[in-house]
């Protein structure tokens, strides 16, 4: 393998997992930006995302030396995160269904820094009001639409990650982006 070329994920966790400390920190690096964003809008409340976000981390920690390649790193990542926001819940409400709707407020994405101040206003619309679009999809939709939008997650590895059938993750990922298309349709 060339040099300047990166390590893929797999090779890195492998790495970890033999015992280079470094591997982790280039895991961490290239996924704590999505993994946060993703238990953020799944939850809604940024403090119980935190502690989600290091929990999910020291689980993967505490997991390396049994971890082996059964499919991409990421789906390995996503999957200890939906069993981590389920663990979650399950303790907030013990014996009622889980539910990923439960949880405070959502949060507004940074205005993109244009030369014009109108341009930059109908940005921040936009981003706010696909928030709440994202906001009010049904937890399961929401959860595929942000594994494929903000961890890159293919339908398949969707699947696995939350455990149901790929035809299941599809579906959900269709009717998200039907519900979400529908409600930006002045923008688009």
């Amino acid at each position: 393998m060339p040099r300047d070329e990166p390590l893929r994920d797999e090779a890195l966790m492998l790495a970890y997992r033999d015992g280079a400390g470094s591997a982790f920190d280039e895991l961490y690096r290239r996924h704590k930006g999505p993994l946060y964003r993703y238990l953020l809008r799944q939850c809604r409340d940024a403090a119980a995302a935190e502690e989600l976000f290091q929990d999910v981390w020291m689980n993967l920690v505490r997991a390396r030396a049994s971890y082996t390649v059964t499919a991409r790193f990421a789906t390995y990542l996503y999957r200890l995160a939906h069993n981590r926001l389920i663990d979650h819940y399950r303790r907030r409400v013990p014996g009622a269904l889980v539910s990923f709707d439960d949880g405070g407020e959502s949060t507004e994405l940074p205005a993109p820094r244009p030369s014009e101040p109108h341009v930059a206003y109908a940005a921040r619309e936009e981003a706010t009001r696909l928030l709440e679009l994202l906001g009010e999809l049904p937890a399961a939709q929401r959860e595929a639409f942000v594994l494929q939008h903000e961890a890159g997650l293919s339908i398949e590895e969707i699947a696995q990650a939350t455990g149901v059938a790929p035809e299941t993750a599809k579906s959900r990922l269709r009717y998200a982006m039907t519900r979400l298309r529908a409600g930006m349709s002045e923008w688009l």
